[in-house]
Parts: C-alpha cells; structure tokens; sequence
C-alpha cells in the first residue's frame, strides 16, 4: 500500500510507529498480532529485525563499500562486537547474499564500490538489498523515489513491488507522488495525521487527491497569514 498525504501529514511518524522505532502516546500497533507497545527490549528487537526499512536519506555509511553496507541490515540481530566485525569483515557466505541482492536489485558490479561514489539511484537500491539482507516479512519505504528522476522512479517502483510481489513480503510506502501512489494496489491518504481515506486504488477519486494537498495548502496559507498578522 502507499501513504500519501502533504508534508507533515504523519506519513513518516506512521512508518516509525509500524517498525517500533516510535511508540504511540495512546491506541495500540499490531504487528503479526504482537502489540508492540508491550514487548520487552530484547523481544521488540526481534519484531523489528523482521521488518524492513528503507529511509528517504538512505542512511548508508559514504566511506564504507557496498557490500559492508548491506551486511549492515544484520546489526539488529547481533551483539557489539560481533556486528562490527561482520560489517567491516564479512564472511564470504555474506558476501555471496550480498551479490545475490545487488544482482536482484540491479548493480551487482558496485558490490565492492564505496556508496558515496553512487548516484542517487544506486544508493536507493543499495538501501533496498541492505532491507532485504534481513530476511524480512514486512517492508517499509520512506519516500523511497524523491532522490531520483521520473524514469528511475519508475523503475523503482518496479523493482520494489517486484521483489514484494516475488518474496510475499507487506510492503508500505510513503509518496507524495501521486501517479506513482496510483500504482500501489491500496492507498491511505493522510492529514494531520488522521486518516482521510483508506481504499483501493481505482476506486481513489483524482479530486480526492488533489483535495488531500489543497486543503493542507489552505491551511498552511491561513496559518502563514495568522503569524504575518501577529508580527504586525
């Protein structure tokens, strides 16, 4: 499914909420019927390392290579030491999963290329085989195509329904795209951050989109007026 809604909307607190990262002030998450809000430390760690995460930001380590950033996504799983030593030396059978992932993904030739030295593109599809080196069962997307041109978007949405669609994972995206959102089979959209309609996507009126991020700018107009009135 896809989130879409203006900025502020809550689209990425929901996302944070979804993985444990943030935990709600009132009302419950369920993930595979655990409530997360209920587990101890070590038991909301093992929830998590179940779910992927690809960040707007990307979130890689620019100085370390490909490879080491994808062995990454085990950090969660594995103790201090242990995780240090299998991201800056990793095993050959991780490295073997790794070039599966990049050769899935589309640049297994930058398995051993520092990520600072990729494109925008690349380093979102090196975020997305470090999400899949967790073995997850759900996958989370954080404005995964805005670093990116409409062409790659494209193809990136391909590519991470695809992989979804191939492994049988949940995948949730956020958007602010409309027509890319319009390719999801479900879409939620958010302001302020309550749900505004949650339904499939052909049945997504096209003034409905619109009217999410028109009224969002109507306010965001009002309240600028407001704070100009009170300066004066």
């Amino acid at each position: 499914m896809a989130f879409v809604g203006p900025s502020g909307a809550g689209k990425t607190t929901l996302l944070r909420l979804l993985n444990g990262t943030v935990t709600a002030s009132s009302g419950t998450v369920l993930v595979n019927g655990q409530d997360l809000g209920a587990l101890p430390v070590r038991a909301l760690r093992r929830v998590r390392s179940h779910v992927g995460f690809v960040h707007q930001d990307h979130s890689l380590v620019p100085n370390l290579r490909v490879s080491q950033n994808v062995v990454a996504g085990k950090l969660g799983e594995r103790g201090l030491f242990a995780a240090a030593r299998s991201m800056l030396f990793p095993k050959r059978a991780d490295i073997d999963r790794v070039y599966a992932l990049l050769e899935r993904v589309g640049i297994p030739d930058k398995l051993f290329e520092r990520t600072d030295t990729l494109s925008g593109g690349e380093q979102q599809r090196v975020a997305l085989a470090r999400a899949l080196f967790q073995d997850p069962s759900a996958l989370l997307a954080d404005e995964p195509f805005a670093s990116v041109d409409r062409a790659r978007a494209l193809d990136l949405v391909e590519l991470i329904t695809g992989v979804a669609a191939e492994r049988g994972l949940t995948l949730v995206v956020s958007l602010h795209d409309l027509d890319l959102a319009r390719m999801f089979p479900r879409i939620v959209g958010l302001r302020a951050g309550r749900t505004v309609f949650d339904a499939p996507s052909d049945n997504v009126a096209e003034t409905e989109l619109t009217a999410l991020f028109r009224l969002a700018d109507e306010l965001e107009s009002e309240l600028s007026s407001a704070d100009d009135s009170a300066r004066s």
